[in-house]
């Protein structure tokens, strides 16, 4: 994707926490989530996210996924997940090397009449340690305007991270 990208938030988890939500999605342009070193605070977990619109996490169920996982140490994985409370994109844990970075790309988050959607790269390294990596796409079956992402874990709380959304321009 050509442009040039403009940081929009930021935020840097050096301290547990339940969700890492950001904001700032307020145009037509194409954004782009970038996450490094996301770990969870507890053994064996999924990364999941959902959309905020008007600043409120949607909780419904009404996202729908499918990955390809690329694992070094096995066969190719895959997962479709229809009419779920969020999305997710792979496994992470406590061990030494088990964190994670990512990029995921938003697209018709700022129109009211379309579903927001994205797309997303993962890699990171399991317990073992193996090289891990999921690409996948995900999309929310409510036509409204979306106005930006929040990360959580299935169990547990981030542990760390840094995510940051920029605006492509």
């Amino acid at each position: 994707m050509a442009g040039s990208l403009v940081q929009v938030a930021t935020n840097t988890v050096t301290s547990a926490v339940a969700s890492v939500t950001l904001t700032g999605i307020d145009s037509d342009d194409v954004y782009m989530v970038a996450f490094q070193n996301f770990a969870g605070a507890t053994d064996t977990v999924v990364r999941r996210a959902r959309l905020t619109k008007g600043g409120t996490i949607q909780t419904d169920a009404n996202y729908d996924s499918a990955f390809k996982g690329l694992y070094a140490d096995t066969t190719f994985g895959n997962s479709a997940t229809p009419n779920q409370t969020d999305f997710s994109f792979g496994w992470s844990g406590t061990g030494t090397y088990e964190k994670d970075a990512g990029l995921i790309y938003l697209y018709n988050f700022n129109n009211a009449s379309e579903y927001s959607f994205g797309t997303f790269t993962t890699v990171g390294r399991n317990f073992s340690p193996n090289t891990r990596g999921e690409v996948g796409g995900f999309l929310h079956t409510v036509a409204s305007a979306s106005d930006g992402i929040s990360f959580h874990l299935h169990s547990g709380n981030v542990a760390s991270g840094t995510f940051t959304l920029y605006k492509v321009v």
